[in-house]
């Protein structure tokens, strides 16, 4: 059984190694400029203004202070689903842990930056999945998660 703490010392862990690894991108790359990892991994700088897949990146700035706001009215309620219906089973721990993490993440950068930074491009032959970060990874795979762990309830 995990720590009754887990979910918040991974929420922490997350956006720690999500902004370290953002400084360190902000510090050693180009914008736009991709860097090969490997075989259909690059790392590329971009800023995203916008949300997933850049949705409502072209507005004029308005944006940002929406997407602050749904991300703190998602994470609340995340909270207080944890702290009132959860049954705190090991899976929604993790997950909680993983969205919590993420999301604070992204909207450290939306706070200071205006934009989320992502830096990971997959990509295979001339098709290209969106760039994104770690913050991006934890949300989707504590979704994923979540998705699991109340299904199997």
């Amino acid at each position: 059984m995990l720590n009754k703490n887990f979910p918040w010392v991974l929420m922490l862990a997350v956006t720690l190694l999500d902004q370290a690894s953002k400084y360190l991108c902000l510090s050693w790359m180009v914008p736009a400029q991709p860097y090969a990892l490997f075989p259909g991994l690059n790392g590329i700088l971009v800023y995203n203004y916008g949300a997933a897949f850049s949705f409502l990146a072209k507005q004029s700035g308005w944006q940002r202070w929406f997407f602050i706001l749904i991300s703190l009215l998602i994470a609340t309620s995340l909270i207080v689903y944890w702290r009132k219906y959860s049954q705190k089973q090991p899976l929604e721990k993790l997950a909680l842990g993983l969205i919590l993490g993420g999301a604070l993440g992204n909207l450290i950068d939306r706070c200071i930056h205006g934009y989320v930074i992502d830096f990971i491009q997959v990509y295979y032959q001339a098709w290209a999945w969106p760039v994104f970060n770690l913050a991006d990874s934890a949300i989707s795979v504590g979704a994923a998660i979540w998705i699991l762990a109340t299904h199997r309830k």
